[in-house]
């Protein structure tokens, strides 16, 4: 039996980077992920400046050097100026893949009536899947909720490693 597969958790906050800051937006993925996910799996953890070319970096580095099949990313999916999470996204994907994007604002939009103005999206890079989630703990928290199924199912058909879903979960290949 080989390597339990690498997940990343990329953490994209000017504060958190400056240590100003505790990251609470990829402990939350994290959690997330230890609810939803059965069998060993290990996270690979890191946290950039609101850079383009940092998120960039990572996000290369995160899939071509760590070995992660799936990298979740947290922040930088707003409005602003410096909110360039999804440019980073696109520029290290082969494909783009909207429809988690889609899915994740409907999902906020129930509750949070802003989340019209979040920008994620997924893309491939390899046999990697890059999803962004918002940076608020909690709208990371709830977009990963509604996409963790599809995220599974993604990577398996890209060629990634078979990632499971605990009891009672919806894995699309048992």
């Amino acid at each position: 039996m080989g390597a339990p597969p690498r997940i990343g958790i990329l953490t994209v906050s000017d504060r958190a980077a400056a240590g100003a800051y505790e990251d609470r937006g990829g402990p939350a993925v994290r959690a997330v992920l230890d609810h939803a996910l059965d069998g060993p799996w290990d996270a690979v953890v890191r946290v950039v400046a609101d850079e383009l070319e940092d998120i960039r970096a990572a996000l290369v580095a995160l899939v071509d050097a760590d070995g992660c099949a799936l990298v979740l990313t947290t922040g930088g999916t707003g409005p602003a100026p410096r909110d360039v999470t999804p440019e980073a996204t696109r520029a290290v994907c082969e494909r783009e893949l909207p429809g988690f994007g889609e899915a994740m604002r409907a999902a906020s939009l129930a509750t949070v009536p802003t989340a019209i103005l979040s920008r994620q999206t997924a893309g491939v890079r390899g046999a990697a899947l890059i999803v962004n989630l918002p940076g608020s703990p909690r709208g990371a928290a709830q977009c990963l909720e509604a996409i963790v199924s599809a995220a599974v199912h993604g990577v398996a058909v890209i060629g990634g490693p078979h990632l499971s879903l605990v009891a009672g979960g919806t894995d699309p290949h048992p």
